[in-house]
């Protein structure tokens, strides 16, 4: 599979076709039995994942409950949270380029699900990796919300030039966001 850089392309399929495998693969969480992964000209099929220049989105945007939205979007950039003054200007921009000024100081619990995905979104942003891979982050969504969510997803990767690779069941939300669609039927 050759994706185009700064593309959206939909991974589409029923469930068990290797979707999420492949984004697994794609992410470093799981070895291929043959072939590589190539990002950007560079085979990183070997490369251990918090290396790659890929980051993630599930559907689960697994926050922290005891930590508020700044601080777990801040762990895109530091583990431990001991961020420099760079860092803390990603994560800022981060929380801008997501609508979720005003909300930083808030515990996940005291936001909305929306709001939550926003800041995983963030989360993933503030890594500053040119490819986004998502895996049905937004399925728990209300349709309006996962609608909204598609369109923030295009107007980031313009603006960043990211490329996303979208795991999607549905055809018509994955028609929306991307220009090329993959069938997986396993």
């Amino acid at each position: 599979v050759s994706i185009e850089k700064n593309s959206c392309t939909a991974l589409i399929g029923p469930s068990g076709a290797g979707k999420t495998t492949l984004l697994s693969l794609i992410a470093g969480f799981e070895r291929p039995a043959c072939g590589s992964i190539v990002v950007n000209s560079a085979d990183i099929t070997l490369m251990n994942p918090a290396h790659r220049p890929v980051t993630i989105l599930f559907q689960e945007h697994n926050l922290f409950a005891h930590l508020s939205l700044a601080q777990n979007v801040g762990l895109g950039r530091h583990p431990g949270l001991r961020l420099s003054a760079r860092d803390k200007t990603m994560v800022a921009d981060a929380i801008s380029a997501v609508g979720l000024l005003g909300l930083e100081d808030r515990l996940p619990d005291l936001v909305s699900g929306g709001e939550r995905q926003r800041a995983a979104l963030a989360r993933c942003l503030c890594q500053d990796r040119p490819v986004l891979l998502l895996d049905e982050p937004f399925n728990s969504l209300d349709p309006a919300l996962r609608q909204e969510m598609r369109f923030l997803v295009d107007r980031l990767r313009r603006e960043r030039n990211l490329t996303v690779l979208l795991v999607s069941h549905n055809p018509q939300e994955a028609v929306e966001i991307a220009e090329t669609g993959i069938f997986m039927h396993g």
